[in-house]
């Protein structure tokens, strides 16, 4: 990969980061997404968080399946400095939205510095909120909405399972939370032990953080929602897939919101993959690890659906 992918990013090189990300990362069209009609695919514009303004949901579906179907609400990765919602789709859509006939949304939310908490999670629940309510006219039911994301977007995802909670929000069937980015306070034996290896590590998550929390970064008022890790009541959460590699930093934190979910009484099935650094998977697709890893989310959503009732049917 060369030097460049590597080197950390830092409050001075974070703007250029920032431009070149843009610039570069993959941002198929909805024509590309909907994949010579194999799938149906809508940008929506959707009322935001109170004086925030109105969030992109990308919807995406197989063709010709009659509803309702299970949603899964996805946040991309990013390091909550980075990416956007149309990048992580084609993979999503090939890989869980066909095999499993799921409906996928992917949420456009707003990146730091330029918006820092609460203003990404809030963008994030309000698709939520919206979906769940318009969940006939998107043929979807709102009974089986699993959220779900990547790094950055894992821990959007745990901090929405504990807001929606708290709110009486709308209620996910479950939270897929990949390698996710929990805890702003980079404390952990693995945050330190992984410093100037791997793709992530503890002077470019520092910077994210900052970015993010800015003068609140490291409060020890900061609220759960803003770093999930930093919950004392992980009670009335959905089950959770927590995965992450036992050569990245997140590590540590990512074991113990599982084990600390478990001593809750919550439901939560925990994979730390072997000598995998933070995305292992995207960066070598074909090894044999990233395929058992890719198998096991699968399974895991694929008894999540079956425990919460029958599959749709293709259209006559």
């Amino acid at each position: 990969m060369g030097k460049e992918p590597r080197e950390a990013v830092t409050p001075e090189n974070l703007g250029a980061r920032q431009e070149r990300d843009a610039a570069t990362r993959p941002r198929p069209t909805a024509e590309d997404l909907r994949a010579d009609g194999r799938f149906e695919v809508a940008e929506l514009c959707v009322p935001g968080p109170p004086d925030g303004p109105d969030v992109t949901l990308v919807s995406a579906r197989p063709s010709g399946l009659v509803g309702p179907l299970p949603l899964l609400y996805y946040m991309h990765g990013g390091a909550m400095i980075t990416g956007n919602a149309w990048s992580v789709l084609p993979r999503i859509l090939r890989e869980w939205a066909l095999p499993l006939e799921l409906a996928v949304i992917s949420v456009e939310y707003r990146l730091a510095p330029r918006a820092q908490y609460p203003g990404p999670l809030e963008d994030c629940y309000a698709g939520l909120v919206w979906a769940a309510r318009h969940a006939a006219e998107l043929d979807i039911d709102a009974d089986r909405i699993i959220i779900g994301g990547k790094s950055a977007g894992g821990g959007l995802a745990a901090a929405l399972a504990l807001l929606t909670r708290d709110r009486g929000g709308p209620g996910p069937l479950g939270q897929l939370l990949l390698c996710p980015m929990l805890d702003d306070r980079d404390s952990t034996f693995s945050s330190h032990q992984m410093t100037g290896l791997g793709m992530w590590d503890l002077t470019s998550n520092a910077t994210a953080w900052k970015a993010l929390l800015g003068d609140r970064y490291g409060a020890a008022d900061l609220p759960p929602y803003a770093a999930p890790a930093r919950a004392t009541d992980l009670s009335g959460l959905p089950p959770a897939y927590i995965e992450v590699g036992s050569a990245e930093m997140f590590r540590d934190e990512d074991v113990a919101y599982a084990n600390a979910i478990w001593q809750a009484g919550g439901q939560a099935e925990l994979h730390v993959w072997p000598g995998a650094y933070h995305g292992f998977d995207s960066l070598a697709p074909r090894a044999a690890l990233s395929q058992d890893a890719r198998n096991a989310r699968t399974r895991w959503l694929r008894r999540l659906l079956a425990q919460s009732g029958t599959r749709s049917r293709p259209a006559v």
